[in-house]
């Protein structure tokens, strides 16, 4: 089993930055590929940026392209995401997710592709 702890999360002012984390244990995390979701109130979750194990792709949905940055170290057993020019709409309970490698582990922005999530953190972004 898999346990994903996130942190990082906040209130901050539009145009500001955030950088979340996500800390994994109880596996080899370098066998895992990670995503990142989020959700709004009343909103279903869904895909923000996802890793592959080794960290030599990356995805991000369309309306984070160029401000996010999902990335990984492998040696810390944490996957990151760098959050820039935050906007009020990116308000939401983030979540990361892990899936192994070695099963059917596409596609990455689906919520059912992942076995392993973790509990959330808020970010508020205020206008």
């Amino acid at each position: 089993q898999v346990q994903l702890v996130e942190s990082g999360g906040g209130l901050v002012q539009a145009g500001g930055s955030l950088r979340l984390s996500c800390a994994a244990s109880g596996g080899t995390f370098s066998d895992y590929n990670m995503g990142w979701f989020r959700q709004a109130p009343g909103k279903e979750r869904e895909f923000v940026a996802a890793i592959t194990w080794s960290g030599a792709e990356t995805y991000y949905t369309n309306s984070v392209k160029g401000r996010f940055t999902i990335s990984r170290d492998n040696a810390k057993n944490t996957v990151y995401m760098q959050m820039n020019s935050l906007k009020p709409e990116d308000t939401a309970v983030y979540y990361c997710a892990a899936v192994s490698a070695y099963s059917s582990s596409w596609p990455l922005s689906r919520t059912y592709t992942y076995n392993y999530w973790g509990q959330g953190t808020q970010v508020t972004v205020s206008s």
